[in-house]
């Protein structure tokens, strides 16, 4: 079986310069995925190691240079979701760690829990090691004082091994100005984030949206029945209720390695590797 990765980094309004980072932030990511595949590694890890690298890149609004709540904090969401056994871990608004996703993979693995929130995420997250760290950059207080809005969204990745494992993961510093408490769609399994044996999305756009119609859950359920994931994408953000100027975006994987990239308004950056190929594609879309 071939595996594939994909990753997005968020849609909304990017601008030339952000465009060609971005683009260069999810090649990076696509290429740290490709070699834990190559190595035989899982989805689970693949997608992990795609999140941290969008994560770690203070262009995207996940991890470090996450958009700030009205308070001025960072208040973080992130789930990991592996589709053979509906296995699924996420945390929402914890502060001061690095790399959201990690910690949420470890609630999956080490809780018999799916969701962990605020505080107690983050004290979770320091009795199982992860140091404290402020994902605050100077750009997100510029943002924050302006009230100027991220170029992008939430970031995600999907996933499938050599083994026809399928997974997904998805990061996300949330809307900015946000109340503090606000979680999104990102956290939670159906909405934001999904896997199951047949496909493996994410999705990035107006949280509450996507909580609503929950966008991936949908998305995977298509496929199920027999679409592919790129009509199964198309068909399931077609049937949104945008508002004037707003955007949302999806990308998901099948056990065949078909890739769906689908985007309604703004652009998203994303790329994508399937075993057998030549090359990385980055793409904005």
């Amino acid at each position: 079986m071939r595996y594939a990765i994909a990753v997005h980094g968020g849609c909304g309004r990017w601008d030339g310069r952000d465009t060609r980072a971005a683009l260069r932030g999810v090649r990076a990511a696509v290429e740290a995925a490709r070699r834990v595949l190559a190595g035989g590694g899982s989805a689970l890890d693949a997608v992990c190691a795609a999140v941290v690298v969008l994560e770690d890149d203070p262009l995207f609004n996940a991890g470090t240079g996450s958009t700030l709540n009205r308070d001025g904090d960072a208040e973080m969401d992130a789930s990991v979701m592996v589709g053979d056994e509906l296995r699924c871990g996420g945390v929402a608004a914890i502060r001061r760690v690095r790399n959201p996703v990690l910690v949420a993979r470890r609630v999956m693995e080490e809780t018999p829990h799916v969701l962990l929130a605020g505080r107690g995420a983050t004290a979770f997250a320091r009795r199982q090691g992860f140091r404290d760290y402020d994902p605050i950059t100077r750009e997100s207080r510029v943002r924050f004082r302006s009230a100027a809005k991220a170029a992008g969204g939430t970031v995600g990745a999907v996933a499938l091994d050599a083994e026809g494992r399928l997974a997904a993961a998805t990061s996300t510093g949330g809307t900015g100005l946000k109340l503090p408490g606000r979680v999104g769609d990102s956290p939670v399994p159906g909405a934001g984030n999904y896997a199951t044996r047949s496909a493996a999305a994410s999705a990035t756009g107006r949280g509450e949206l996507i909580l609503r119609h929950a966008v991936t859950k949908s998305l995977c359920d298509r496929v199920a029945a027999g679409r592919s994931a790129g009509r199964a994408a198309r068909e399931t953000l077609q049937r949104l209720p945008l508002e004037r100027g707003e955007s949302v975006g999806a990308i998901a994987l099948d056990r065949r390695a078909g890739i769906g990239v689908v985007l309604r308004g703004g652009s998203m950056p994303h790329a994508w590797f399937v075993a057998g190929g030549r090359r990385v594609i980055a793409r904005m879309r």
